[in-house]
């Protein structure tokens, strides 16, 4: 089992964020601007008119995860997320193999979004400003940025990443509206909800990215010992951000549809995919709008960087914290009450990696940053399958006055529409990396091999642990004697 230490022991600073605190840390992780603007154009060439309902159904199930994973919640007090939760439920071995996958999901997500913010400021201060600075001049201030902050009290990145996300938010309903209130191209229509317009030939492709949008949003358990009430504020955001996330994708992917009408947004999709919602937003709103929404796919991408390097950190603080990596990595800043040397490493490892890629001549978007995510979203829906069959295992001992709905059902549905993402996903991975067989089995590898590293990790430790233990029971017997 893990080391069972409550809220009061994490060292982290108490009380520092409210239940909508969590819910813009889960919200901003997903960047949904540069989701809609980058991904969902892809959606749509895959699924077609189907787009909105997969985004849709990628909710309905993640919501069906989050049954189970905040039943977890008031039973676990160790706020490790994944980590935790699959420790009480199948044992401390998986569940540091599934804290070194969740590493090796979330930093790769972290470091691949700094060159992405790179190119999105690049393309957006040449087309706005008409300045023409390199992509790496961009990624540098935006590493720079994430690591101040990321260092500094919790409440401050809160506060960045609650107004940027309000920010994102507003400029996509600004360009759902009058698509939706005018009636679109040819007419509203709602048959890209229907099970025969999700379920075509292209649902595979569909679902990879659909349910791909949804990554993070368990990253609020990781701050429960921060979080006022976090026992009922954890469950509440969870649901909150996940329901939010769904119908908002959903909403404006079928607004993307509709402002082109069903057949000219399939043909737009495919062949200007990268401009779709700029070229939607000027024709329905204006050019003003669409220059907002360029730099705002900025801001939403270095959001996501800051929130997925605050979860990495706190994993990381939380393993050293129990003894599965160096304990300097669990050192807390007495200023700022924030894990700073578990964020100064995730920081070294963006720049390390960073610059790696650029020395490798790696494109910063096709391949630093393709390549990186397709990683963590492997991790992480993997990590979300053993976390279902979890939560099953740790209530099937003892139930704990939990409905079997909560404890039984909705984690075993979870479990079998997860896995079978998951296959989508890994069958379907070079739609993820746009990369040939032999890179993505490289790519795919980085997760099964996380995980036993964690399992050896997690076996040395309890040996060394049982050795100490002995030598202390004899010294002890010999002292008493």
């Amino acid at each position: 089992m893990i080391n069972s230490q409550d809220d009061h022991d994490t060292g982290l600073r108490k009380d520092a964020l409210g239940m909508w605190d969590l819910v813009f840390f889960v919200v901003a992780a997903a960047a949904p601007l540069a989701i809609m603007s980058g991904v969902a154009p892809l959606a749509i060439q895959f699924g077609g008119i189907g787009a909105p309902g997969g985004y849709l159904l990628g909710g309905v199930v993640m919501l069906v995860f989050a049954i189970g994973f905040t039943a977890m919640t008031k039973h676990v007090p160790n706020p490790g997320a994944f980590y935790a939760y699959i420790s009480e439920g199948v044992g401390r071995n998986a569940g540091v193999g599934a804290a070194f996958v969740a590493l090796a999901s979330y930093i790769p997500i972290a470091v691949g979004f700094v060159p992405a913010v790179g190119v999105f400021a690049h393309e957006a201060a040449k087309s706005v400003f008409g300045i023409d600075l390199s992509w790496g001049f961009w990624a540098a201030i935006a590493a720079i940025v994430v690591a101040v902050l990321g260092y500094l009290n919790v409440t401050v990145s809160a506060k960045v990443l609650g107004t940027i996300l309000i920010l994102e938010v507003l400029i996509l309903l600004v360009f759902a509206a009058p698509v939706i209130v005018q009636g679109g191209a040819d007419g509203l229509s709602l048959a890209g909800f229907t099970p025969g317009a999700v379920f075509a030939p292209g649902v595979g492709g569909l679902l990879v990215l659909s349910f791909g949008a949804f990554l993070g949003f368990e990253s609020t358990a990781l701050y429960r010992g921060e979080t006022r009430d976090g026992q009922r504020a954890v469950p509440r955001a969870t649901y909150i951000a996940v329901g939010f996330l769904a119908l908002f994708y959903s909403l404006i992917v079928w607004a993307v549809i509709m402002a082109f009408g069903p057949s000219k947004a399939i043909d737009v999709a495919n062949t200007d995919p990268v401009e779709m919602f700029f070229i939607a937003t000027t024709q329905w709103v204006g050019k003003p709008a669409s220059e907002a929404m360029h730099l705002l796919l900025v801001t939403s991408a270095l959001a996501s960087v800051l929130a997925v390097h605050n979860s990495s950190a706190r994993y990381l603080q939380t393993l050293a914290r129990d003894g599965a990596l160096p304990r300097a990595l669990a050192r807390i800043n007495p200023a700022t009450r924030s894990p700073s040397n578990a964020s100064l490493f995730v920081t070294f490892l963006t720049v390390v990696l960073v610059v790696g890629f650029e020395i490798f001549g790696a494109d910063p978007y096709l391949q630093t940053f393709l390549w990186l995510n397709g990683i963590g979203i492997v991790g992480i829906i993997g990590l979300q399958v053993l976390c279902s069959i979890s939560v099953v295992v740790f209530f099937a001992r003892d139930p704990r006055g939990v409905g079997v709905f909560q404890r039984a059902v909705a984690p075993s549905l979870a479990t079998l529409a997860l896995s079978v993402a998951l296959y989508l996903i890994v069958t379907n991975f070079s739609i993820l990396t746009a990369a040939g067989a032999a890179t993505n089995l490289i790519l795919l590898l980085v997760i099964p091999l996380a995980f036993a590293t964690g399992v050896v990790v997690s076996l040395v430790k309890s040996r060394r642990d049982a050795k100490v233990d002995s030598a202390t029971a004899i010294s002890t017997a010999g002292h008493t004697s």
